[in-house]
């Protein structure tokens, strides 16, 4: 069967890679404002399935997989950095708390689409003034929901993960593994 995976995201093509599916990326155009009064949750499960309408629309007969990841603290999302100053500010928000990574998670093929919200907990140790201009000067917060790469050197501003690790990445691949699975695809033993 053919895969699309309905994301421009390097990280998440990095993991379906290494889970051995063969697949091709394609690059959905969807509208990803929203208003303040969105919920969190219900936000990356719309554009999560916004992206995966626009992949069976293109790929007819095609199993689609799209995702869409952000970063809640206190009930604000933050979502990719706008420049340098915005990053510096949203790690320090960040720093020395918890905060929340939801990932909306579509499968679709033909006229079914299954979405899901997975979430985990991250916490952050305490970061000096310092730190936090090294981190944001490094290059690796742009284009990062919550301006960091859990996978990079942000691995070292994280103190502690309740969850899904992957899900922090960008997929949560535990919670794809099963999605497949109900649309006839079992990645551990190859078939579908």
């Amino acid at each position: 069967m053919r895969i699309i995976l309905a994301s421009g995201s390097p990280r998440r093509r990095e993991l379906l890679t290494s889970l051995g599916l063969a697949f091709e990326v394609f690059k959905p155009d969807v509208d990803e404002s929203h208003s303040e009064r969105e919920e969190p949750a219900g936000l990356c499960s719309r554009l999560s399935r916004l992206k995966a309408e626009a992949g069976v629309r293109a790929f007819p007969g095609s199993l689609v997989i799209s995702a869409d990841t952000i970063v809640v603290i206190d009930g604000r999302i933050l979502g990719k950095p706008l420049d340098h100053e915005d990053a510096r500010g949203m790690l320090r928000t960040l720093q020395g708390r918890e905060h929340e990574v939801m990932t909306g998670l579509s499968v679709g093929l033909d006229g079914k689409i299954t979405t899901h919200v997975e979430r985990t907990l991250v916490r952050f140790r305490a970061l000096s003034e310092a730190e936090i201009e090294e981190y944001a000067s490094s290059g690796e917060c742009d284009d990062k929901a919550g301006a960091y790469a859990v996978q990079g050197k942000g691995s070292l501003l994280v103190e502690g993960i309740t969850g899904d690790y992957f899900n922090v990445v960008g997929l949560p691949v535990c919670r794809l593994g099963l999605m497949l699975h109900d649309f006839g695809i079992n990645i551990l033993t190859g078939s579908h």
